[in-house]
């Protein structure tokens, strides 16, 4: 994160970004959108991650979370980033190795996405 803000995507497709421009399609994704208080949705965040196979949070501030997923055979590290200001909540997940990930990163905040907007329903 920086200046309460997440990194851009690199250019390789292995990242995913509710801040990437639209007509980005290799790199962007849909923030999700809530109404009502920040802690809420906060709290349904961090129970979402909760949900996510071998993902653990290391780091935690206001408003900010970030958390760490491992695959499954060879332990490849991903960064997942959430950003949670008034009425949405950004995210960022991208592999720190290699150019191309199978859509693994999509694929992991299209769940996390679902899973947020349950427990704010």
């Amino acid at each position: 994160m920086t200046d309460r803000s997440l990194k851009p995507c690199p250019k390789t497709p292995n990242c995913v970004s509710s801040l990437a421009p639209e007509d980005d399609r290799k790199h962007h994704i849909p923030a999700i959108t809530f109404s009502g208080d920040p802690a809420a949705a906060l709290e349904a965040v961090l129970g979402a991650i909760g949900t996510l196979e071998r993902t653990r949070i290391v780091e935690q501030t206001d408003g900010y979370v970030h958390a760490v997923s491992a695959s499954k055979v060879f332990r490849f590290k991903d960064d997942l980033e959430v950003l949670i200001g008034d009425g949405r909540i950004d995210v960022r997940s991208a592999a720190r190795m290699g150019s191309y990930d199978f859509d693994v990163n999509r694929k992991r905040v299209e769940a996390f996405s679902d899973e947020v907007r349950n427990r704010l329903a």
